[in-house]
């Protein structure tokens, strides 16, 4: 059972939680978004298996990385997008999110959603007729963590046995890559003050899912006992969109979970992992995030391919629904979801 799950439509399978993806699946999403990267630049142009695609995307909180690389994501594999603030819609208040849903799904093949609300994103997901993507809530951020098991996959090889440390708060981007990385077999360790830890909900799914994959889920309160060991240590804002009015208190409280040289001694070889938009001297000093083991754009390039390859996985799997109903998918969208690799120049 998932801690949020998709609630899929009946012809639609949706992105909510990183958990609704099976361990299988994220590694498929993985597979996938490697030789997309590789194969990608060559479909510019060239119509590519997005052709006749069409993707709204709606944001209702502030996006630089996740608008910017879905668009141009999409636009790579010859697919369009339609760009919606919040306050264009109405989101919720005009109109409520199921009408959203039902009438954006007349006009799309996919809706990409940054919302604070997840309740709201798995109302406005039940009533859709097409996949849903969740491009960040409060709850969760799984494009993010998919592109983050990407980089880790790229600089470390395999994820299975590897240990990920999580320094700061217990948030969207930690429940996901708790959820994420327990699935895989990767090993996650937060480090988070007394009451700022994440979600118990979110904890003892991933811990379920790790006596599956032999992964060790652990939450504790010293961040230098936290990082030993450690082959990658990821940070993040300390006030996340949403939280900005507790910044000062914040400030004081995690001040002794910075990442910085002095507690990278611990790791010295360690990965340095930040999704951005980083507080350099905050969360993170300036000497770390730029210095030579930081991955921080590389996670940040990888949200494009990591995209790319959970909007086919998703498209593939609603082809599939349709096709048994007899309902044929337009020609150039076959090949993709006959497998990516087959696209590779």
């Amino acid at each position: 059972m998932h801690v949020v799950p998709g609630s899929p439509t009946p012809h639609s399978r949706h992105l909510l939680s990183i958990s609704d993806l099976d361990p299988g699946e994220i590694g498929e999403v993985l597979d996938s978004a490697l030789t997309l990267k590789v194969g990608s630049p060559a479909w510019i142009g060239r119509g590519g298996p997005l052709a006749r695609k069409h993707v709204a995307l709606l944001f209702d909180k502030p996006s630089l990385r996740t608008r910017v690389s879905f668009e141009v994501g999409i636009g790579r594999l010859g697919g369009t997008v339609t760009n919606l603030s919040a306050s264009e819609i109405g989101l919720g208040s005009r109109e409520s999110y199921a009408d959203i849903a039902r009438t954006l799904s007349r006009y799309v093949d996919a809706i990409v959603i940054r919302m604070h609300s997840h309740p709201g994103l798995a109302e406005l997901a039940g009533a859709a007729e097409v996949p849903v993507i969740n491009a960040l809530t409060e709850l969760e951020h799984p494009c993010q963590a998919l592109a983050d098991l990407l980089t880790l996959r790229e600089h470390l090889g395999s994820l299975k046995g590897r240990q990920l440390v999580f320094v700061g708060d217990g948030n969207n981007v930690c429940h996901s890559l708790l959820l994420g990385g327990a699935a895989v077999g990767l090993h996650v360790r937060v480090a988070s003050p007394a009451g700022y830890e994440p979600a118990p909900a979110i904890v003892e799914e991933a811990t379920r899912l790790a006596r599956r994959s032999g992964a060790r889920i652990e939450v504790v309160h010293d961040p230098v006992v936290a990082v030993a060991g450690a082959d990658a240590v990821y940070t993040d804002v300390w006030a996340s969109m949403g939280s900005e009015h507790e910044a000062a208190a914040r400030r004081r409280v995690f001040a002794p979970f910075q990442v910085n040289s002095e507690l990278l001694a611990v790791a010295p070889a360690a990965l340095v992992m930040h999704c951005l938009p980083a507080h350099r001297g905050e969360e993170i000093t300036a000497e770390v995030i730029d210095g030579p083991t930081s991955v921080a754009f590389d996670q940040a390039e990888n949200r494009t391919y990591a995209q790319q390859a959970v909007l086919l996985h998703l498209l593939r799997a609603r082809s599939v629904s349709r096709a048994s109903m007899g309902v044929a998918e337009p020609a150039p969208l076959r090949p993709a979801l006959a497998g990516v690799a087959a696209l590779r120049p």
